[in-house]
Protein backbone atom coordinates (compact mmCIF):
# COMPACT_ATOMS: atom_id res chain seq x y z
CA UNK A 1 0.00 0.00 0.00
CA UNK A 2 2.79 2.38 0.94
CA UNK A 3 4.43 2.06 -2.17
CA UNK A 4 1.41 2.96 -4.72
CA UNK A 5 1.05 6.03 -2.07
CA UNK A 6 4.71 6.91 -2.82
CA UNK A 7 4.49 6.07 -6.64
CA UNK A 8 1.53 8.47 -6.24
CA UNK A 9 3.17 10.84 -5.00
CA UNK A 10 6.11 10.95 -7.20
CA UNK A 11 3.72 10.73 -10.35
CA UNK A 12 2.09 14.05 -9.03
CA UNK A 13 5.30 15.39 -8.46
CA UNK A 14 6.58 14.85 -11.54
CA UNK A 15 3.82 16.28 -13.59
CA UNK A 16 3.83 19.40 -11.09
CA UNK A 17 7.81 19.82 -12.17
CA UNK A 18 6.61 19.32 -15.36
CA UNK A 19 4.18 21.94 -15.64
CA UNK A 20 6.60 24.27 -14.33
CA UNK A 21 8.64 23.57 -16.85
CA UNK A 22 6.52 24.16 -19.27
CA UNK A 23 5.11 27.05 -18.52
CA UNK A 24 8.58 28.96 -17.53
CA UNK A 25 10.90 28.44 -21.02
CA UNK A 26 11.46 31.22 -21.57
CA UNK A 27 15.72 32.49 -21.16
CA UNK A 28 17.25 34.41 -18.09
CA UNK A 29 20.82 35.88 -18.17
CA UNK A 30 22.39 34.52 -15.54
CA UNK A 31 25.38 37.14 -14.15
CA UNK A 32 28.40 35.89 -11.95
CA UNK A 33 28.47 39.69 -10.86
CA UNK A 34 27.13 43.14 -11.10
CA UNK A 35 28.36 44.90 -14.10
CA UNK A 36 30.00 47.87 -11.79
CA UNK A 37 32.13 45.01 -10.47
CA UNK A 38 32.72 42.98 -13.38
CA UNK A 39 33.61 46.23 -15.22
CA UNK A 40 36.00 47.29 -12.58
CA UNK A 41 37.50 43.35 -12.69
CA UNK A 42 37.62 42.82 -15.92
CA UNK A 43 35.67 40.02 -16.49
CA UNK A 44 32.40 38.98 -15.64
CA UNK A 45 30.85 35.78 -17.05
CA UNK A 46 27.20 35.21 -17.58
CA UNK A 47 24.91 33.10 -19.67
CA UNK A 48 21.43 32.62 -20.77
CA UNK A 49 19.22 29.69 -19.62
CA UNK A 50 15.64 28.92 -19.49
CA UNK A 51 13.72 30.09 -16.28
CA UNK A 52 13.24 26.58 -14.77
CA UNK A 53 16.38 25.42 -14.82
CA UNK A 54 17.58 28.32 -13.19
CA UNK A 55 14.72 27.92 -10.05
CA UNK A 56 15.17 23.60 -10.17
CA UNK A 57 18.97 24.07 -9.93
CA UNK A 58 18.92 26.23 -7.30
CA UNK A 59 16.24 23.51 -5.36
CA UNK A 60 18.60 21.35 -5.96
CA UNK A 61 21.72 22.94 -4.90
CA UNK A 62 20.46 24.24 -1.82
CA UNK A 63 19.17 20.29 -0.96
CA UNK A 64 23.04 19.09 -1.78
CA UNK A 65 24.01 21.71 0.79
CA UNK A 66 21.91 21.19 2.94
CA UNK A 67 22.35 17.24 3.17
CA UNK A 68 25.99 17.87 3.17
CA UNK A 69 25.79 20.32 6.21
CA UNK A 70 23.99 18.21 8.11
CA UNK A 71 26.55 15.21 7.41
CA UNK A 72 29.34 17.22 8.88
CA UNK A 73 27.37 18.27 11.45
CA UNK A 74 26.25 14.54 12.58
CA UNK A 75 30.06 13.47 12.69
CA UNK A 76 30.63 13.93 15.60
CA UNK A 77 27.48 11.45 16.73
CA UNK A 78 28.76 8.83 13.96
CA UNK A 79 32.45 8.05 15.58
CA UNK A 80 31.12 8.01 18.79
CA UNK A 81 28.05 5.58 17.66
CA UNK A 82 31.10 3.38 16.14
CA UNK A 83 33.42 3.67 19.37
CA UNK A 84 30.49 2.71 21.36
CA UNK A 85 30.27 -0.43 19.15
CA UNK A 86 33.79 -1.24 19.55
CA UNK A 87 33.37 -1.31 23.14
CA UNK A 88 30.25 -3.40 23.22
CA UNK A 89 31.68 -6.26 20.68
CA UNK A 90 34.78 -6.32 23.19
CA UNK A 91 32.38 -6.31 26.28
CA UNK A 92 30.77 -9.35 24.37
CA UNK A 93 33.97 -10.98 23.33
CA UNK A 94 34.86 -10.40 26.67
CA UNK A 95 31.82 -11.72 28.84
CA UNK A 96 32.42 -14.77 26.27
CA UNK A 97 35.35 -15.94 27.34
CA UNK A 98 34.63 -15.78 30.66
CA UNK A 99 31.34 -17.55 30.25
CA UNK A 100 33.95 -20.76 28.73
CA UNK A 101 36.66 -20.57 31.32
CA UNK A 102 33.88 -20.80 33.73
CA UNK A 103 32.21 -23.77 32.22
CA UNK A 104 35.36 -25.37 31.76
CA UNK A 105 34.59 -28.58 34.33
CA UNK A 106 30.77 -28.84 33.59
CA UNK A 107 28.62 -30.65 31.40
CA UNK A 108 28.15 -29.80 27.39
CA UNK A 109 24.61 -29.58 27.94
CA UNK A 110 24.67 -27.63 31.51
CA UNK A 111 27.57 -25.26 29.94
CA UNK A 112 25.29 -24.44 26.62
CA UNK A 113 22.13 -23.39 29.12
CA UNK A 114 24.34 -21.25 31.48
CA UNK A 115 25.92 -19.50 28.06
CA UNK A 116 22.34 -19.18 26.45
CA UNK A 117 21.16 -16.87 29.77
Amino acid sequence: MMRYIRYAFLAALGIVLISISLANREAVELKLMPDEIGDLLGFNFSTSLPLFIVVLGGVVAGLIIGFLWEWLREHKHRRDASTKTGEVRKLEREVKKLKKKQNEGQDEVLALLDEAS
